[in-house]
């Protein structure tokens, strides 16, 4: 989107549009039902407390991004990253560990039994890939299984991660409703109308909200700010990006000449090694006492080095 057009929806993987759009909650709860592709049906859910502090004064807090608690139970922490983050996987994994410790009782751990709850953590990355990942699949959806069979060893901790830089699906080639949900995050701030393809309640809810047209002028204040914090932070990916293949190209042009100067070097090895051989042959058939002319043809020697031999 150019910086002098007006959109007409906002884009939702800034942090004013992440909160606008998955701060309703009948679109949170279409938006997780379709995301569990039936293996839960949310009904309802209650907006959590996203700041958790630490044990001691040393770890400090943790600030979530959005977490909400469903009907039945089940914690939900919901993240939007926008930029590549050192040890991802684990930080995501320390925040479910975190809203699984803060279910404990200070007390009585006996009669709780360790009744944890089903914790989710739901990330949708834009403009990164996941680190070991293909670069081809684009929703990522894990859970504990037995390493050799796959089985499902606990379903209760979940991870799901949608790669929004690997989804590159046209309109015409979107298959379903989490295609849907993949096109709709990546492409929504440069659409200029409803795709024929989100003609459904579930994603006319999602474009309404979206209108840019609707914002305040207080909400298009704090938006524009949010946009213009995307893309600096995009300019910066970028620029580091370039830095890094700059130097990857800079170390295999090195890489190249190293080789290019071994093969050199192991050529010369065996020049000079040949000729050393030849002028020992030399030597010998010249003690023999051969002409001279017939031991610089057998040898390939020069004449003059060959009168110099002793």
């Amino acid at each position: 989107m150019l910086a002098h057009v007006e959109p007409v929806f906002i884009d939702p993987t800034t942090d004013e549009g992440f909160k606008r759009l998955f701060g309703d909650k009948v679109n949170l709860i279409n938006f997780l039902n379709i995301i569990f592709r039936g293996r839960k049906t949310i009904t309802d859910l209650t907006y959590r407390d996203t700041e958790r502090i630490g044990a001691t004064e040393e770890i400090g807090k943790v600030i979530f991004d959005l977490v909400v608690q469903t009907s039945t139970g089940e914690e939900i922490i919901i993240e939007m990253q926008t930029s590549t983050q050192t040890n991802l996987k684990q930080r995501m994994l320390y925040y479910a560990s975190k809203v699984i410790s803060d279910t404990a009782p200070n007390g009585n751990r006996k009669a709780w039994g360790y009744a944890i709850p089903e914790v989710y953590t739901i990330v949708l990355m834009d403009g990164f890939h996941m680190p070991g990942g293909d670069h081809k699949t684009y929703f990522h959806d894990t859970c504990l299984c037995h390493r050799d069979s796959g089985q499902i060893f606990y379903e209760g901790l979940g991870f799901i991660y949608l790669e929004l830089i690997n989804f590159v699906k046209s309109e015409v080639e979107v298959e379903d409703e989490l295609d849907k949900v993949f096109f709709m995050l990546k492409n929504m701030s440069t659409l200029r109308t409803l795709p024929r393809i989100m003609n459904s309640a579930v994603f006319q809810r999602f474009f309404q909200l979206a209108s840019y047209a609707k914002l305040t002028k207080e909400e298009r204040t704090m938006y524009d700010i949010s946009l213009k914090r995307k893309w600096d932070a995009e300019a910066v990916r970028m620029y580091q990006q370039e830095q890094v293949e700059g130097l990857e190209k800079q170390l295999r042009e090195a890489k190249r000449e190293t080789k290019k100067a071994s093969i050199a070097a192991k050529a010369g090895g065996i020049a000079e090694g040949e000729h050393k051989k030849a002028i020992e042959t030399a030597l010998k058939l010249k003690e023999m006492g051969l002409p001279v002319e017939q031991i610089a043809k057998g040898t390939g020697l020069s004449i003059e080095e060959i009168d110099k031999l002793k």
